[in-house]
């Protein structure tokens, strides 16, 4: 009895480990997600250095820390420092998420008429859904401080929340929908990365437009 016993709890643990291999299998080889949480501080991340930390160590705590991660963020020229584009930062792809599904095969694919990012696609380093339009609280603005093509924007009006470093009423950043549907009358069908201006930097500004200070992060290896 106490052998049956023992070979029930070892066939159990077995399989344990069998359902498991799979799962971290996938996690190892996911090269986007979107961030299950923010700085805390609105657009305040720490700038991209911030930013990048935050993608790294949410990779990390899911199994996925052993490739370099970027935030898909651009910044503008300011105080001397050239602009940076999100689409330089990220890689060449392709980018599938945690369950293995391709996001987009190049840089180019991502910036093109129909790259598979949608609510259904962009999940967050532990492979969950985000909220988006109809969900309460809405998340589905996603901070990229970016043009459609990937590019920044030009000096002059603040679309980065100073590149990233303000969490006040000052300011403002461009975000994207993760959640745009295909549909040509619903504000979901925007574009995943250039949907409109926030309400300025802090979290509460964020949130009075569908936000919680979330962002995408690439592998670029």
């Amino acid at each position: 009895m106490k052998h049956a016993r023992c070979f029930e709890l070892a066939a159990a643990v077995g399989l344990l480990a069998f359902a498991a291999a799979p799962v971290a299998a996938q996690t190892a080889a996911m090269t986007f997600f979107v961030t299950s949480t923010g700085s805390g501080k609105g657009a305040d991340l720490g700038g991209l250095a911030g930013a990048d930390a935050i993608c790294q160590r949410l990779a990390q705590a899911a199994g996925a820390g052993g490739k370099t991660w970027r935030a898909y963020l651009s910044t503008q020229a300011a105080d001397g420092a050239t602009a940076v584009n999100a689409k330089d930062r990220i890689g060449a792809g392709p980018w599938q998420n945690v369950k293995g599904v391709i996001i987009a095969t190049s840089v180019a694919d991502l910036h093109g008429a129909a790259p598979n990012l949608t609510k259904q696609t962009a999940l967050t380093e532990k492979g969950e859904p985000v909220n988006g339009r109809g969900d309460s609280p809405n998340l589905h603005d996603m901070l990229t401080g970016s043009q459609a093509d990937g590019t920044a924007f030009g000096p002059g009006e603040d679309r980065t929340c100073g590149n990233y470093t303000k969490s006040g009423a000052e300011g403002s950043v461009m975000v994207g929908h993760h959640d745009r549907s295909g549909l040509d009358d619903s504000a979901a069908a925007k574009s995943w990365n250039m949907s409109h201006p926030s309400r300025g930097c802090s979290q509460d500004g964020l949130r009075s437009t569908g936000g919680g200070g979330l962002f995408y992060c690439f592998a670029t290896n």
